[in-house]
């Protein structure tokens, strides 16, 4: 090695003086700031000459067709011609329409079948009247176990058991528990 390296090993007091210079970066940031606003006006003149070529070259209407003013504007006759399902016409008008019934029909009395006797109450009485009666419970002759005890056959093999314990699918246990099990119930 040269004495030289040497000495640079040595000196550990100054920096490297090859690092990028900040003039380099901000000429960097310049060029490209420049080159994004040249590619900006190319893009929009570009796009102007097109648009002026393709008026200039477009083919002349026919006389037979007359032209429709607004095409986007929809009226109601409009919608009216359209099959089922269609769009809606104002759509903030026809949701607070739907709205305003739905709210209504909660809020009022009305005949479901009149001839079965079933009438629809507002929601509010109707919560006022499941708190003053409760809940309906079912009796005991509708619950599945005791209709389960009343066509259970005779001899079924199963002498002791609860309704519930016939009714009920029978679970899959390992041979231990089974064992363990039997030596409990005296088996």
């Amino acid at each position: 090695m040269s004495d030289e390296q040497i000495r640079n090993h040595a000196d550990h007091g100054s920096y490297e003086h090859e690092d990028l210079s900040p003039s380099g970066v901000i000429y960097f940031m310049i060029g490209l700031a420049v080159v994004v606003v040249v590619i900006y006006f190319i893009v929009f003149g570009m796009y102007r000459f097109l648009d002026t070529y393709e008026k200039a070259h477009q083919p002349a209407m026919s006389p037979m067709v007359t032209p429709q003013a607004d095409t986007r504007t929809v009226t109601h006759d409009d919608t009216q011609a359209f099959p089922q399902p269609r769009l809606e016409e104002n759509e903030r008008t026809q949701l607070r329409q739907i709205i305003e019934d739905e709210d209504s029909k909660l809020a009022t009395y009305n005949w479901v079948d009149k001839e079965k006797g079933v009438a629809q109450i507002p929601i509010d009485r109707a919560m006022d009247l499941l708190v003053q009666r409760g809940l309906p419970v079912r009796s005991e002759k509708d619950r599945p176990e005791t209709r389960a005890e009343n066509t259970r056959p005779e001899n079924s093999g199963s002498e002791g058991s609860t309704p519930a314990q016939i009714s009920a699918p029978a679970k899959k246990q390992s041979p231990k528990a089974t064992a363990g099990k039997a030596a409990a119930s005296g088996n």
